[in-house]
């Protein structure tokens, strides 16, 4: 009888036990200042991966050194559409963005831009960059002149490097 009880509570151990092991990663809201160039209130463009990685645990990818990535080490998210190229100090936000942004420029059309950022430093057909107080913010426009892309950075105009 001690055998039997003994075998039935090294089962409900061991049972509870793995069940504890068996965690999913919760990933946080990611919550975009575009004003002042910062994520969940503490990941900056310049954020060293590990930190990112520690502050939005969900990452897709993580490229932590420069050698394993042509665009260099960053941390990226690609099922919330949220990329942080951290070697060369930028993040961006695709179309599909799954979150939520401090001003309502996804999908904006580029005529309602002005009354949000003012006007563009820089303006090209398919993209416009607006100087900031943190660096720049770029806009990039679909076919219908609607936002499709979101890129900011500590960089200026002049000395960004964007990935292709």
């Amino acid at each position: 009888m001690k055998l039997v009880s003994l075998a039935f509570i090294a089962i409900l151990y061991c049972s509870s036990a793995s069940a504890q092991l068996k965690t999913t990663v919760k990933c946080p809201e990611i919550d975009v200042n575009l004003l002042k160039g910062i994520v969940n209130k503490t990941v900056l463009p310049t954020s060293d991966p590990a930190l990112i990685n520690h502050d939005i645990p969900c990452a897709t990818a993580f490229n932590a050194t420069s050698s394993s990535n042509k665009c260099g080490a960053g941390v990226f998210y690609k099922s919330k559409d949220i990329y942080f190229y951290t070697d060369r100090d930028y993040v961006e936000i695709g179309p599909a963005f799954k979150g939520r942004l401090s001003l309502p420029l996804m999908n904006a059309s580029r005529s309602s831009l002005f009354k949000y950022l003012g006007a563009p430093q820089i303006r090209e057909s398919n993209w416009e960059a607006y100087e900031t107080s943190y660096g720049i913010l770029i806009i990039y426009f679909n076919k219908q002149n609607r936002v499709n892309k979101i890129q900011f950075s500590t960089k200026t105009a002049k000395n960004i490097q964007l990935c292709d």
